[in-house]
């Protein structure tokens, strides 16, 4: 099978496309025919060498964590799937860019999603279930999310307002229009944050998520004012020192069925800003590191 792989850690042009041996799906697992992956942060990270130490990877290794195709292998004691069903997911840390792929936790993919917004969904959506969860009831509450136009604070701000709550969000002001098309209230980040969150909540706000990778963890924490109800679901150490709550993703299909029935609803639609084939998976990896918007690649 066609794959994308890499050799050895470095910058963007370490990555091939290459023939790599097929997955098969074990017990709990099914593969997938690939049709979109997307570039998410671990990706880069991982790609880089710079989770070395604590997350190797045996090389060479092919990038990936999320993916969207249909299944072709059921591994045993998988129920509610079936060959030539339409799924997207999760596989494991680092293998799923390539003609197949082993998921370990899927939903059915929305009718009203593209191929490449199904694609977006998988790791953005099961950490944002993740810290949404982690604040408990939210109904009639105020949610802050920072970075509420990107892929994970995107699917935060879509699980907070279908569970009641009112969310304001950062962003930068090109990106205003659609969050309050969502239903957010949009502001931007950096100084003075405080004041225009006060502007907007003279009442406060209850909770807080951490989705853009801003040093203003310890800003959030004063804005709500009890580190409990503030979750980051990128700044490890700053949670540890601030007594804040670190989310990650869990390859959990329940967390996925919960992003795709608000999907089928109309009330989470991922983002997508650059669509590349695999053959340009340097670029792919290149526009990741340096913009902010969704990648996704395509494989058929």
């Amino acid at each position: 099978m066609r794959a994308a792989r890499y050799h050895r850690y470095g910058e963007p042009d370490v990555l091939v496309v290459e023939e790599a041996p097929e997955p098969h799906a074990g017990p709990g697992a099914v593969r997938i025919a690939v049709h979109a992956v997307s570039v998410n942060p671990i990706d880069v990270l991982l790609r880089a060498g710079r989770l070395a130490q604590v997350l190797p990877l045996p090389l060479p290794a092919v990038p990936g964590r999320d993916a969207v195709g249909v299944v072709d292998e059921v591994g045993h004691g998988v129920e509610g799937v079936g060959v030539g069903d339409r799924v997207f997911g999760l596989g494991g840390i680092s293998d799923t860019t390539a003609d197949r792929a082993v998921l370990t936790a899927w939903a059915a993919v929305p009718s009203v999603w593209t191929t490449e917004q199904a694609a977006a969904a998988g790791l953005a959506s099961a950490t944002a279930a993740r810290a949404v969860a982690a604040l408990g009831e939210l109904e009639g509450r105020t949610l802050l999310v920072e970075g509420a136009s990107g892929a994970v604070g995107g699917a935060v701000a879509a699980l907070a307002l279908a569970a009641g709550a009112r969310v304001i969000g950062t962003a930068r002001p090109a990106n205003h229009a659609h969050l309050v098309a969502s239903g957010v209230d949009a502001t931007t980040y950096g100084d003075g944050l405080a004041e225009r969150v006060a502007a907007l909540a003279p009442g406060g706000v209850d909770a807080a998520v951490h989705a853009a990778p801003s040093p203003s963890l310890a800003e959030l924490v004063a804005i709500v004012g009890d580190p409990d109800r503030v979750v980051t679901v990128i700044d490890t150490a700053g949670a540890a020192r601030l007594g804040a709550r670190k989310v990650d993703a869990a390859n959990d299909s329940a967390l996925l069925r919960r992003a795709a029935d608000l999907g089928e609803r109309g009330l989470y639609v991922p983002r997508v800003e650059h669509v590349l084939p695999l053959d340009a998976i340097v670029e792919a990896h290149a526009r990741a590191e340096r913009e902010s918007g969704k990648v996704v690649v395509t494989l058929s």
